[in-house]
């Protein structure tokens, strides 16, 4: 059955990215711009120093990663666990062992695993890539936050610690997040996966909807 679903998986993959590569769309651009994308084999140049790549390219590429992690070492992709785990890592510097007892730590341990490195090296990576690509650039505020906000980097910092504090508990209470039950979840079939994604979209929407044309109108 998992060579089943991942082979009907890569079959949907191609069948909504084959005709988007074909035709060369363009990935967007933050500032609603597009940049032409060429396959680095036949552009000559070296896709670890590109700005962008087809996000068609990266999807396939993902769809590929999550098939051959379940077939070949039984393990689904994921990174919700990892703060988890991290923060009873945390917690263990002051309390000792006894954070252990608890019955989430007994299912999920407080240590340093695969999903917790597979966390660590998308930051990295994403730092590699932007330093190669010479895209890298530090800001206090994001442009867009200042444009619609402001530029005082506590508010955005205050937003962005709550936020995160709604999303950690949301993909815990979830038993996933956009990996664990986007990704791993659809690509094995699983009602879960697909609910938790449709769940995603609708109050993505509905929250930017509610920021931006309600709150910050």
């Amino acid at each position: 059955m998992r060579v089943v679903a991942c082979l009907m998986a890569l079959a949907m993959l191609w069948g909504a990215t084959g005709p988007a590569l074909a035709k060369g769309y363009p990935p967007p651009m933050a500032d609603g711009q597009t940049v032409e994308w060429v396959p680095p084999a036949l552009s000559g140049g070296n896709p670890f120093t590109m700005p962008r790549w087809s996000p068609y390219v990266v999807g396939v590429g993902i769809g590929v990663l999550c098939c051959l992690a379940f077939l070949l070492s039984d393990k689904t992709m994921g990174c919700s666990t990892a703060f988890a785990r991290s923060a009873g890592m945390l917690e263990r510097l002051f309390r000792g062992k006894a954070v252990e007892a608890k019955p989430y730590y007994q299912q999920f341990k407080p240590v340093v695993d695969w999903e917790w490195m597979l966390v660590a090296g998308l930051l990295l990576g994403a730092a590699a890539s932007a330093l190669l690509s010479d895209t890298f650039h530090f800001h206090w505020v994001p442009p867009l936050w200042a444009a619609r906000v402001g530029a005082d980097p506590v508010v955005r910092w205050v937003v962005a610690f709550f936020g995160g504090i709604c999303m950690g508990f949301g993909a815990r209470w979830a038993g996933g997040c956009t990996s664990g039950h986007g990704i791993s979840g659809t690509l094995q079939l699983a009602a879960s996966g697909w609910l938790a994604v449709a769940g995603f979209f609708i109050g993505g929407i509905a929250t930017a909807v509610a920021v931006f044309h309600i709150i910050l109108a």
